[in-house]
């Protein structure tokens, strides 16, 4: 029964390993101009979710897209991202015209393009059904401007909003007048849940630091290393003070994890533990930091995000740190745990890192 505890655990671990890759973004950005007649837009995604929409755009497979393949799929483009992003002025369709797109510092991708609508209409619909194909955690982050400015945050199941088209406001001078609406901030937030929750390489990180045990202020000095280390380095890269490649961030993480695991075949306890924490915290920053900085936020907007965006990711990690650590403690109670089950983890905990790690290199 014990080895079977062990197995399975061990097992949940490498499944982890077997559905993650290098952190997705999950995050695009739009920016709307509404004009009498015409729709202008720009929008920026991670060019691992263009990939997603049109799997033709990558032929090799190998990850890495260039100015020469954008060109060449230009028509699989319009048809995946204009043609998932119908417009309408009044219930009238508007036409779509893919303008230019090109590819952006930090593995980003920008398009832009215009509708033509029919003149003299009031209101503006968008619906962005290509969300759908974008996964259930994507965030579409909305900035439009008619007769007001609309701010909106999109997602699957939620992906539709309206614009009231210039001069809207003058047709009707009985109409209430349209308030300015607030960007949805909390969704940062949220966003930063969801990355720690489906960031299954930092889960299995944590996991083997406080494998070991020992007392509570040494649990406690690790994690709040790997928490001020990861904020640190998150700020340097979203604020574009430096970042390293994600070429070599993300095979970096991948090792930190495989080293976490070996170590716990020699250290007794997670005491003193902090010192390599808190480097392999700044790595790890750097990797969250590729859920802001790949659709480049307007420099106004990415203070308060990158602030709720990390308490985000504090939250999520103190929520599973509050469900994992118990049950650690409780199962070092064993002596068969403290023994065959740590070892066992541990060299699961070694494979996803280096499984990570080839797989990353490879990409």
């Amino acid at each position: 029964m014990r080895s079977a505890l062990v197995v399975l655990v061990a097992a949940i671990v490498l499944f982890f390993t077997a559905t993650a890759h290098a952190h997705a973004v999950g995050l695009s950005r739009g920016a709307y101009v509404v004009e009498d007649g015409k729709v202008v837009l720009d929008l920026t995604f991670a060019r691992a979710d263009v990939i997603a929409l049109v799997p033709t755009l990558d032929t090799n497979q190998d990850g890495v897209i260039t100015q020469k393949d954008l060109e060449r799929a230009r028509p699989e483009l319009a048809k995946a991202i204009l043609g998932g992003l119908a417009v309408t002025a009044d219930g009238a369709a508007c036409a779509a015209h893919l303008e230019a797109v090109s590819l952006t510092e930090q593995d980003g991708l920008a398009l832009r393009g215009h509708y033509d609508c029919p003149k003299g209409a009031r209101n503006v619909h968008f619906a962005l059904s290509l969300l759908d194909d974008l996964g259930a955690g994507h965030r579409h982050l909305v900035h439009a401007v008619g007769s007001s400015t609309v701010d909106e945050v999109c997602f699957h199941g939620h992906g539709e909003f309206d614009v009231p088209a210039p001069g809207a406001e003058r047709a009707d001078a009985s109409a209430a007048p349209v308030e300015r609406s607030a960007p949805s901030w909390t969704q940062f937030l949220w966003m930063g849940v969801e990355h720690i929750l489906t960031g299954y390489d930092h889960l299995v990180f944590l996991l083997g630091l406080i494998l070991v045990g020992g007392r509570l202020r040494g649990i406690v000095a690790v994690i709040t290393a790997f928490t001020i280390a990861h904020s640190i380095s998150l700020a340097l890269a979203t604020l574009g003070v430096w970042a390293p490649s994600p070429r070599i961030v993300e095979p970096a993480i991948a090792l930190s994890i495989a080293y976490v695991g070996v170590e716990n075949f020699f250290v007794p306890s997670a005491e003193g533990r902090w010192r390599i924490t808190f480097p392999f915290g700044l790595i790890h920053g750097f990797g969250f930091a590729g859920a802001l900085r790949e659709i480049g936020l307007p420099r106004a907007q990415i203070p308060q995000a990158l602030v709720l965006f990390n308490l985000g990711v504090e939250t999520g990690q103190l929520a599973v740190l509050a469900l994992i650590l118990p049950l650690i403690y409780r199962l070092r109670r064993f002596e068969w745990f403290r023994g065959r089950g740590v070892r066992v983890l541990s060299a699961g905990i070694v494979v996803a890192g280096l499984v990570w790690f080839v797989s990353r290199v490879w990409v």
